[in-house]
């Protein structure tokens, strides 16, 4: 047996060998050609490696998809896809406008105005074109409250005056300004904000999500990261995925564990130099499920890395749970690891569309998402959010909202809702051939089978005035419970209507395979170039923007 000493002894000798050659080997080698050589060398990798670190995927799905791509620029390929998309894009046409009774399409500015009474009656009729009965529970989500008429006309009123006021003029609306000011405040006191503690109202959660994004990457731009790393879990909102797109940022998606939760020891060993953030839901979209925000939030101090809370969905529950006589973890500002928190006031806040609180733990952080033109000719130019004018009129009744709710009934809504929630979630337990998808913590049941098609059930539902929501990835179909569906008698009747869609789907030969949804949601899973995918999505906004096709006869 070698003696260490002389082993180490040997390679050094090889080692000095191996560098003897190399050497010679580089002096009959021109200087430039080496200095060219290694610059180009250099840049390639970091080339490809930038290119490499865009994606996810692994590299042989990479692959393909690229193959497939290639192929479509082939005119014989075209001629096929072309063939296959369009009839798939007429029925995408007829789909959407398949409510609008009359097809009568206003394209020009009339000649001379409309009475108020014939506008009146012209969106009344507009109106009735949708069929699904929001207030009795048919639909998950979109309406978060009753719409009770003292409320509506009370908003009337407060439209009434506010409709034409921009807080982006301060000066000209003091009062809008003040509203806005306050609501915010009342919110980031309602998630235990530190004194200087700062925060905007937005359109919508994707804004306010958009805007946290944008400060934590223009904080790590200017500590020298260039492409800074969104780290969160494979269940966030889709909106982290637009803003990295629309800020320039990279994202790593974290796995779950079988309860639909961040797997946070998943996320610390993905956490590198670039990452500029961790996200936690409360709760994640899909699966109502809340992820570990206490854990989250120990190892943003641990790698000194922002954490956001993503509570959009459930940020008018959440917040109630405890006085409801729920028992919740910490998910807000007593987190100290929390830095930021997006909360909906639109959603279970129950007011109108069109207003979000994004939350900073101070205005230090806050700062990093306004925007400022010092130096523009039509003079110093700042804006907090996205938007430059900005409606006053949401601010205005997303304020009178809270004052007329108040904290006690944002109790009692939230008792009844988490309540039939439960109740859901425990029914859906004793239907044959249906399993849970992660944890209904708060207002959503997520539901799949292996026994049969889900969405063949979705699609059977559908047919009885139900407006429910697809998953993927696994394949799911999830119901969002709202105030309109906090009654003994929505929620028996649901269960009884889904009960009776599986036994007919785990009847049929093929067990729901060749459902529309099923075929739709099958084929997008099976094509390796997304930019298929993308273009029926296209088709369907499109759609949406369209003039109405001719009644078929």
């Amino acid at each position: 047996q070698m003696p260490a000493s002389d082993g180490v002894h040997l390679i050094v000798d090889k080692a000095q060998h191996i560098h003897q050659l190399t050497t010679e080997l580089l002096k009959r080698i021109d200087p430039m050609v080496l200095v060219v050589a290694t610059v180009g060398s250099t840049l390639i990798y970091l080339k490809v490696s930038k290119i490499y670190s865009r994606s996810e995927l692994p590299l042989h799905k990479r692959l393909v998809a690229f193959a497939f791509t290639q192929a479509r620029r082939l005119s014989i390929v075209q001629r096929k896809i072309a063939e296959k998309l369009g009839p798939a894009k007429e029925d995408i046409l007829n789909s959407i406008h398949k409510d609008d009774t009359d097809r009568v399409f206003i394209s020009d500015i009339p000649s001379t105005g409309k009475s108020p009474l014939d506008i009146e009656i012209l969106s009344k009729k507009y109106e009735d074109y949708g069929h699904f009965a929001v207030d009795k529970g048919k639909v998950s989500g979109t309406v978060y409250t009753d719409r009770g008429e003292e409320h509506l006309q009370m908003l009337a009123k407060i439209y009434h005056n506010y409709a034409y006021s921009n807080p982006l003029h301060p000066d000209v609306f003091p009062g809008v300004r003040k509203m806005e000011a306050e609501v915010i405040r009342m919110v980031l006191n309602l998630y235990h904000a530190p004194k200087g503690s700062s925060g905007s109202m937005t359109t919508g959660g994707t804004e306010s999500i958009i805007m946290a994004c944008f400060a934590y990457r223009n904080i790590a731009q200017s500590r020298g990261v260039e492409m800074p790393v969104i780290l969160c879990a494979t269940t966030a909102h889709a909106a982290f995925d637009k803003a990295a797109h629309l800020c320039g940022m990279r994202i790593r998606h974290v796995p779950v564990d079988g309860n639909n939760r961040l797997d946070v020891k998943a996320m610390e060993k993905m956490i590198s130099s670039e990452v500029c953030m961790l996200v936690g839901s409360a709760p994640n979209y899909p699966s109502g499920t809340i992820d570990p925000i206490m854990e989250i939030a120990k190892l943003g101090l641990k790698y000194k890395i922002p954490v956001h809370v993503d509570a959009c969905l459930g940020g008018f529950l959440i917040p109630f749970l405890e006085d409801a006589g729920y028992g919740v973890d910490l998910f807000d500002f007593r987190l100290s690891g929390v830095t930021s928190i997006s909360c909906d006031t639109h959603k279970y806040g129950c007011t109108p569309k069109g207003s979000s609180i994004i939350m900073y733990r101070s205005q230090e952080v806050h700062h990093y998402q306004f925007f400022s033109i010092p130096e523009w000719c039509g003079g110093i130019y700042a804006t907090p959010t996205i938007t430059g004018s900005r409606a006053g009129a949401n601010a205005a009744v997303a304020w009178a909202t809270l004052l007329y709710m108040g904290k006690e009934e944002y109790v009692r809504r939230c008792k009844e809702i988490v309540f039939a929630t439960r109740e859901v979630a425990k029914g859906m337990e004793n239907i044959p051939g249906i399993k849970l998808l992660g944890s209904p913590d708060i207002s959503v049941v997520a539901f799949t089978s292996s026994e049969y098609n889900i969405y063949a059930v979705g699609d059977i539902l559908h047919k009885q005035g139900y407006n429910l929501n697809s998953l993927q990835n696994p394949t799911a179909i999830h119901v969002c419970l709202t105030y309109n569906h906090a009654n003994a008698e929505t929620t028996k009747q649901f269960l009884s209507d889904v009960s009776d869609a599986t036994a007919k789907v785990s009847q049929l030969p093929d067990k729901g395979n060749s459902s529309s949804t099923a075929a739709l949601y099958g084929l997008a899973a099976q094509i390796p170039d997304k930019s298929l995918v993308d273009e029926m999505t296209y088709a369907y906004l499109d759609a949406c923007y369209a003039s109405p096709p001719p009644k078929e006869l």
